[in-house]
């Protein structure tokens, strides 16, 4: 997916950025414990090189992946991690003033360095797993699966974060189409748009989704990096 231009936690980017993280990261921002993962099939969305899916399937859970750059070959995506990684780090590094206290990461070098680790299982395990179906390209709001395909539907760093060029029409269609394909529950990840403001339309997305008898919580987590990551959405039937 991309834009003009986007912007994200007070910096802004050309473009959606092909920048991942990892499993226990995840858990972090979600809120989830690996029990909660180890009773269905898991679907994170709009993944990017994010290693949740390898890291989870290594541990013996059902994940998928799904990501509108899935399909291409491993050796372009190593090309679309070396130059979004690059871009994101000096951007990280120019808004280091927005890392909050008791974040998960203390330094930009570390965040860095687990980001850089993600990217890396993810190559790999994309090499070695997309023909069997574990990465699958596709993007919202029209999901290339059948209603109520995954236990549990994540997506992190695309709703609410692009809030500027993503308007609210897409927020809702998103919304609407995560809880589509999932059984039980969705989970979205941050809630914050450009500068760590809390996106501006929740409430009447979350009052709009309790209209189409989707049920909405917002559920508090410790701040893993920029300022406004501090909450995650979770929607039930």
């Amino acid at each position: 997916m991309s834009a003009s231009t986007f912007s994200t936690a007070g910096f802004v980017l050309p473009s959606v950025a092909f920048f991942g993280r990892r499993f226990a990261e995840y858990l972090g921002f979600f809120s989830l414990a690996p029990a909660q993962l180890r009773d269905g099939a898991v679907l994170d969305v709009a993944a990017g090189p994010s290693s949740f899916a390898a890291e989870a399937n290594a541990a013996g859970l059902d994940v998928t992946a799904c990501d509108p750059l899935y399909g291409c070959r491993p050796e372009a995506l190593a090309t679309h991690v070396q130059l979004d990684y690059r871009r994101m780090e000096t951007k990280m590094r120019e808004k280091v003033d927005l890392m909050p206290g008791g974040a998960r990461f203390t330094t930009i070098d570390e965040a860095v360095g687990d980001r850089r680790a993600a990217a890396d299982l993810f190559l790999a395990d994309y090499a070695a797993h997309v023909a069997h179906g574990r990465y699958v390209g596709g993007a919202l709001p029209a999901l290339p699966f059948a209603d109520g395909s995954f236990d549990i539907v994540l997506c992190a760093h695309l709703l609410f974060i692009y809030e500027a060029q993503l308007d609210y029409a897409f927020h809702l269609a998103a919304c609407r189409e995560l809880m589509r394909v999932a059984r039980r529950e969705v989970r979205i990840h941050p809630l914050c748009g450009n500068g760590g403001a809390p996106y501006a339309q929740l409430a009447r997305l979350r009052a709009e989704l309790a209209q189409a008898r989707i049920g909405s919580e917002l559920v508090p987590v410790p701040p893993q990096f920029f300022r406004g990551t501090d909450a995650t959405l979770v929607l039930r039937r």
